[in-house]
């Protein structure tokens, strides 16, 4: 009869107790990654309320003043203003929540993490410019092009003293090493005048972060990955948010032709050549992006799509050349010159600058950053080499990407964005914790508690306003043109 009868089997314990425990594990994750969220947004507009409410080191452009415009819409929200012990507890919180989010993003959601995301971005547009003077670099150069009539890969800033961007600017002697196509279109900010051109680049910079980060999941999702973790990993990063979006860097334009080319390539409707064309599209904003090319050249099954690929390439790049010829005439390379004249200069807090310090060196010696300089190329050149025999060139690119960020001399926090789409593509645990620790390395230099480790015991910082000329080169803006050179990144 028992035989005969319907039977219920109990499951096994272990079973029942893992069965009631994935809800429960889902539930609390859920509530963790909401209180994530919470922090980072929280600390990012505090930032942004505090940074907007008076003169701070973390507005440098704020030497010239504190006018309305540069404040931006949330100026005497509050009183309390940022000062270097609030900022550091603010990104302590801001990076522990957007670990916890992180972690937690799968059982988030797309849509909880997107609205977050957006919030973000709609925070860091209304407050001021931060950490950074690049911005009204791009005006000055687009000024100098559209109004003054000087080519600004062969003239600089100071030629035009009684610009109103002058006393904004960070860099008065140095001429643009930014790409053909960024250059052209940043005249259309000229005729709008300093503030509507300065909240120009600020949208564009967010508008531009939001797209990178809508294409990183797409493609992560065509590959097979998590869009969510995607979400998560770019749009919820600190750096992203403080230094790239906040500062209204160019960078955000290359991540997003970056990504754009990591959707085209992604998943079985992947059009490569289509992804070939936006990097060199990139190529004209900066010459990084063309690190990817080869890479997306090599990924490709078989010579004869390899060829396709190249010469699409080729084409986007003659294309970018052509109307740099039309705006800049003979000088269109001059930005290669601009950039050789960075990479003579030495950043303080750049990894071959720390390693010299580390181990004693005096300055950061040529031979020490050529060896560096080696090290990447062998990268490279491996890289490549996996990328030709099957590897993902997407995790091949983002480990060069990497290597490149590791042995530069000339290292800005910002730029550690740029591996981040690389590895939320690539769906490579190593190269995710590698990019989340080099972003938080780029955080950690602007933080008074890494003071006694970061700082060299014998540099000087010179007041902005400090203009002079010696035997052996210049010293502006905290900036030492001398026997060795040495930016100071932190506040």
């Amino acid at each position: 009869m028992q035989a005969a009868g319907p039977t219920t089997l109990a499951p096994p314990r272990a079973n029942r107790a893992s069965a009631g425990s994935l809800p429960v594990r889902a539930g609390v994750l859920r509530v963790l990654g909401a209180l994530g969220l919470l922090g980072v947004l929280a600390a990012l507009v505090a930032i942004e309320l505090e940074a907007a409410a008076a003169p701070t080191p973390y507005v440098p452009s704020d030497t010239n003043g504190w006018p309305a415009w540069l404040a931006g819409p949330l100026r005497g929200a509050i009183s309390t203003h940022l000062t270097p012990d609030r900022f550091q507890l603010l990104i302590a919180v801001m990076s522990a929540g957007y670990l916890i989010a992180l972690a937690s993003a799968r059982w988030l959601g797309v849509r909880a993490l997107a609205a977050a995301v957006l919030l973000a971005h709609v925070a860091v547009l209304l407050g001021p410019p931060l950490l950074s003077q690049d911005v009204f670099g791009y005006l000055s150069f687009a000024r100098l092009g559209a109004l003054h009539g000087l080519d600004p890969y062969t003239h600089i800033p100071a030629e035009a003293p009684k610009d109103p961007t002058f006393g904004f600017i960070g860099w008065p002697l140095a001429h643009s090493p930014y790409g053909p196509l960024f250059t052209l279109a940043s005249y259309a900010t000229a005729p709008l005048g300093l503030a509507a051109g300065l909240w120009s680049f600020k949208a564009l910079a967010a508008v531009c972060s939001l797209l990178a980060i809508w294409f990183t999941a797409r493609a992560t999702e065509r590959n097979g990955g998590s869009a969510a973790s995607a979400v998560a990993l770019l749009g919820l990063n600190p750096v992203l948010l403080v230094l790239a979006v906040g500062g209204a860097h160019n960078d955000m334009l290359l991540l997003a032709l970056a990504a754009a080319a990591l959707l085209l390539s992604a998943g079985a409707a992947a059009r490569p050549r289509a992804a070939a064309v936006a990097l060199a599209a990139g190529v004209g904003v900066k010459l990084t992006a063309g690190l990817l090319l080869p890479f997306l050249v090599l990924g490709a099954r078989g010579w004869r799509e390899r060829w396709r690929i190249a010469v699409a390439g080729a084409l986007g790049l003659a294309a970018v050349a052509v109307i740099g010829v039309i705006g800049f005439g003979p000088h269109v390379l001059g930005f290669l010159g601009a950039i050789g004249e960075q990479q003579e200069m030495v950043a303080t807090h750049s990894v071959p600058a720390e390693t010299a310090r580390l181990f004693g060196l005096s300055g950061t010696p040529g031979w020490w950053r050529g060896l560096w300089g080696a090290t990447f190329l062998i990268v490279l050149a491996f890289a490549l080499w996996r990328t030709a025999r099957g590897a993902d060139w997407r995790i091949a690119g983002g480990w060069t990407t990497l290597a490149l960020l590791l042995g530069t001399a000339w290292l800005l926090p910002w730029y550690a964005v740029w591996v981040l789409p690389l590895a939320a593509v690539g769906n490579d645990r190593r190269l995710r914790w590698a990019a989340i620790l080099f972003c938080a390395y780029a955080m950690l230099i602007h933080l008074p508690f890494a003071n006694p480790v970061l700082s060299p015991g014998a540099s000087r910082v010179v007041p902005r306003a400090a203009v002079s000329s010696t035997g052996k080169g210049l010293e502006l803006a905290g900036l030492e043109v001398l026997r060795h050179v040495h930016l100071d990144l932190r506040w």
